[in-house]
């Protein structure tokens, strides 16, 4: 009989709270926007992200040296403040100059590990390591968020609609999401890379696609959260 260490137990939730992450965000993309269960999906989705999240921590600190779990720990803080900025945007609907000590925190901290991450790949990279360009297109996705939400906070203007970019970043959440089921399940099927990437290669143009559907709305009458 296999014994229940921390370690399995640890990851036996972190892999219950992803596959319940990728069920729910279906749900919430596939549901009218502003209905019950829309509302009810995402709410679902961003805790179900938040022990993702969380969970990775202790699984990288049980293994430090596994370059593996580093790279998850990042992915983590990456797909993390996607989720995490996507369902902050609700409740300043857009206006940036009531960001919180939280919102300028977490933005620092994602474009710091995020600029760590693209360094990382681009190493690998010249190591010989096709799998750098994964971990630099991660980090200049994240970071790219990141500077971008900071510039907004200083200047305290954002630009675009508030649900333009609440779906874009719960999206972008759902893109990682996907990326660590593929990657897991895809092993030795097919070539790395494409295990990694293919999620971003399909979910970016639908992020651009409702960016472009939302860009010029306000805040719909239907849209709430709570």
């Amino acid at each position: 009989m296999v014994s229940a260490t921390p370690e399995r137990v640890t990851l036996a939730v972190h892999i219950a709270a992803g596959f319940l992450a990728l069920l729910a965000g279906a749900v919430a993309l596939g549901s009218e926007k502003g209905g019950s269960r829309h509302v009810t999906a995402g709410k679902v989705y961003v805790w179900s992200m938040a022990v993702v999240v969380v969970t990775v921590v202790p699984l990288f600190l049980l293994e430090p040296g596994s370059f593996f779990r580093r790279f998850l720990l990042l992915v983590a803080v990456f797909s993390g403040y996607f989720v995490f900025s996507g369902y902050r945007v609700l409740d300043r609907k857009g206006a940036t100059e009531d960001a919180d000590r939280i919102d300028v925190a977490a933005a620092v901290t994602v474009s710091l590990a995020c600029l760590g991450l693209g360094a990382w790949g681009a190493l690998t990279v010249v190591g010989g390591d096709t799998f750098g360009v994964v971990m630099a297109v991660f980090g200049a996705l994240g970071l790219s968020f990141g500077v971008a939400d900071l510039r907004a906070f200083w200047s305290g203007t954002g630009g675009g609609s508030w649900i333009s970019s609440h779906v874009a970043r719960m999206i972008g959440g759902y893109i990682a999401t996907v990326t660590a089921v593929s990657a897991v399940n895809l092993a030795g099927v097919a070539p790395a890379v494409l295990g990694w990437l293919w999620p971003t290669a399909v979910g970016v143009p639908l992020i651009w696609y409702f960016q472009a559907q939302y860009a010029n709305e306000g805040p719909l009458v239907a849209y709430v959260s709570s």
